[in-house]
């Protein structure tokens, strides 16, 4: 019985990094797509620019995605590698100031200092530097930074969220187009806060009132500026 409930307990931690990129990524597809064909049509553009506008916005922001989530993730990847660097030098020059850096922590966390000496001496014989980036450095590895992960997961949740308003700006014409990207990016927005939150673990309606709130901010500022901008030419 025991065994059984270690294992039915499931932390949701894991998930962070690539739930993180892929929320993101799927909304900022949903959002800016359906926003750009809205805007675009308000102009009073014809289809095939509205299309082609689209087309564009999920190429180029899927690719713009991709490369911002690597290049911030490695950053963040890189400054990880520097601190475990780091530790290793300290464990070479002063490892008897590190058993007691590492024994301090424990006795931090509420262990005796005796008990806390010899949990430290403990993991140190076995694995000192892991011990220290875990404890110390506060870095599990499974939530290490993993830039193509992170990439991936932005592009390709970018372009799947992107696709839905462009789908519907290409079938259809005219004011029903317009209605149906709308009710479209609504219900996708409704459908990513609930997943998320589910996989994160997270209450559902907050999660999903704050994505779309949001969204419909974003597509009611940009389509009043294309009608704007199209009245104007």
């Amino acid at each position: 019985m025991p065994d059984a409930a270690i294992l039915a307990e499931r932390h949701l931690s894991h998930r962070a990094g690539w739930l993180r990129a892929a929320v993101l990524g799927a909304n900022d597809g949903i959002v800016s797509t359906s926003s750009l064909v809205l805007g675009v049509a308000g102009s009073g553009a014809s289809s095939g620019a509205v299309v082609t506008a689209g087309v564009a916005g999920l190429v180029g922001g899927a690719l713009s995605m991709a490369a911002g989530e690597y290049v911030s993730v490695s950053s963040q990847r890189d400054t990880e590698a520097a601190d475990v660097r780091l530790e290793q030098r300290e464990l070479r020059t002063d490892p008897e100031g590190e058993l007691r850096e590492l024994a301090r922590i424990y006795e931090g966390r509420g262990l005796s200092a005796d008990l806390a000496l010899q949990v430290a001496q403990s993991l140190t014989d076995r694995d000192a530097l892991a011990a220290h980036v875990r404890d110390e450095l506060g870095l599990e590895e499974e939530r290490r930074a993993r830039p193509l992960q992170a990439a991936w997961s932005s592009a390709v949740s970018f372009a799947s969220g992107a696709a839905l308003p462009l789908l519907a700006a290409a079938l259809l014409t005219g004011g029903a187009r317009t209605v149906t990207i709308v009710a479209v990016t609504l219900v996708a927005l409704a459908a990513l806060g609930t997943a998320g939150a589910r996989l994160g673990g997270a209450p559902v309606r907050p999660a999903t009132v704050r994505v779309v709130l949001w969204g419909v901010v974003a597509m009611a500022v940009t389509s009043g500026i294309g009608a704007l901008v199209g009245t104007g030419v």
